[in-house]
């Protein structure tokens, strides 16, 4: 049966060497339009909120992990789309948001504001990740390369894709997206450039169990030639990206 398309928008998604469409669904299309998110719109086309929602195949009802969500973009997309019936846990590391801590600020401000009553904050040691139940969606954007660097701890990325593994509900998604770094360079400017290697990433994360069930070029920029940080002016907001969409295969 046709999906029913609420949007001429299309993804285009690549699952190993095939491309195909996808229309948005009128769920998606009513969480973007949502008031609280009024003052993410102006970023909508740049970070391709809608699509990427799209490509991680998001639903009502599902409960989704968003970990270090920072201002909170992808946190108040998803509670619009998993709705009433599902629920969204923002996980922080737990010494970034402690008591009195800006941090803490930041996690509580993304609770319980009128039209995100679904989203939960989930202090949570990097090491030992716990959550109340597993989930069906755990996404993370451009953390993954803080993984083994000093402000994180130093976290291993397959022994953190383990974890994440282990908190997936069977055919459950892990979705990431990073900066690019150039071919070769491995994890040596993860904490340089805030970059990662995607073969690598992606190597690690297979490690852990997962399989690849896609992949995307929305956030690609062949302008960018990988030897800036991330936060340079010159390329802020406009990196070439990559888009890893893994599966925990069904029992």
């Amino acid at each position: 049966m046709m999906r029913k398309a609420v949007s001429a928008a299309v993804i285009t998604l690549l699952a190993s060497s095939v491309a195909y469409a996808a229309p948005l669904e009128n769920y998606i299309s009513s969480a973007m339009t949502a008031p609280i998110r009024q003052g993410d719109r102006a970023d909508d086309t740049r970070r391709h909120g809608a699509e990427i929602a799209a490509l991680a195949e998001i639903k009502p009802g599902e409960h989704v992990a968003d970990f270090l969500p920072g201002g909170g973009y992808w946190t108040r997309i998803f509670s619009g789309i998993v709705g009433p019936e599902g629920k969204v846990l923002d996980i922080w590391p737990a010494d970034m948001v402690t008591p009195g801590s800006k941090g803490e600020i930041r996690m509580k401000a993304l609770v319980g504001a009128p039209g995100t009553e679904n989203v939960a904050a989930v202090p949570d040691d990097l090491a030992h990740l716990t959550l109340p139940a597993p989930v069906d969606v755990f996404f993370t954007s451009q953390n993954l390369h803080d993984l083994p660097t000093p402000f994180l701890g130093n976290v291993d990325i397959t022994a953190f894709s383990k974890q994440v593994f282990d908190l997936l509900k069977p055919g459950g998604r892990f979705v990431v997206i990073d900066h690019v770094a150039a071919p070769g360079t491995g994890l040596s400017e993860t904490n340089t450039l805030h970059r990662i290697d995607p073969e690598v990433a992606k190597k690690a994360i297979l490690n852990a169990g997962f399989t690849l069930k896609s992949e995307s070029k929305l956030l690609s920029n062949p302008k960018d030639d990988h030897h800036l940080k991330v936060f340079d002016p010159a390329i802020r907001g406009k990196t070439d990206q990559f888009i890893f969409v893994f599966i925990k295969p069904e029992l």
